[in-house]
């Protein structure tokens, strides 16, 4: 009797941990599908003035995306490349500061060009020198660098757009806290290639939620089967 109630106490215990987390899993996809439509609904909705100093401490997630537009003129002498994989094949953002008429600068992305057009003047065309306007939309930075991949300054290898560092390598001052990715508006000469933006949020939470609910089926019929001998009613006689 003590090994079986040993037993059936560490299978509830388990059986409560797998509901937990199948619980867990229904209360996070609720969330992620409320993110992908908070994201939905700014990226769709018509462009804002980007956030100026006396907003940038409070930017934040419940900016990333949202879509924004601001006019400058852009110091392509101090542009960054970051290594970027598209659906264009590999290559470079092309990160560009905007000083707008308050002095202060932004960093846009203006997009992308592939690697043997990393060098300005084989896209000189795109080097616009007048005052312009870009819209597209809010990124937050990207700090350190990607995945096993640190971000080198001293060596200008750059894998992450992290505004801090880039700033900072291009000694740039009254810089916002964020990027903006321009828009699919052409640029002159065809590059860079703007508004190939990514926005995908994995949402696999339904079918973790299943299998652990699944799993706390399965063990509470396996107790119950164990519990009451391992076997069903014998036929008569036997």
């Amino acid at each position: 009797m003590l090994r079986r109630a040993v037993f059936g106490i560490g299978a509830g215990i388990v059986f409560l941990v797998l509901l937990g987390l199948g619980t867990w899993q229904v209360e996070r996809r609720a969330w992620k599908l409320d993110l992908i439509a908070r994201v939905d609904a700014r990226v769709h909705a018509p462009p804002v003035p980007a956030p100026g100093p006396a907003e940038w401490p409070r930017v934040g997630p419940d900016d990333a995306y949202r879509h924004v537009t601001l006019s400058g003129a852009f110091l392509h002498g101090r542009e960054t490349l970051v290594q970027a994989v598209t659906e264009r094949g590999g290559g470079f953002w092309v990160l560009t500061p905007l000083r707008r008429p308050d002095g202060t600068l932004v960093l846009v992305n203006r997009g992308f060009v592939p690697g043997d057009r990393r060098d300005p003047a084989t896209r000189a065309a795109g080097q616009v020198a007048d005052e312009t306007t870009v819209t597209g939309l809010l990124r937050l930075t990207e700090p350190k660098g990607a995945f096993l991949r640190s971000n080198d300054p001293k060596d200008d290898r750059w894998y992450s757009r992290d505004v801090a560092a880039i700033a900072g390598a291009r000694g740039l001052t009254d810089v916002a806290p964020y990027f903006v990715d321009a828009d699919a508006t052409p640029n002159p000469g065809g590059l860079p290639v703007g508004g190939l933006t990514v926005i995908a949020f994995p949402n696999n939470h339904l079918v973790y939620a299943i299998t652990w609910y699944g799993m706390a089926l399965m063990l509470a019929g396996t107790v119950v089967y164990l519990l009451r001998g391992g076997h069903g009613p014998r036929p008569a006689g036997e």
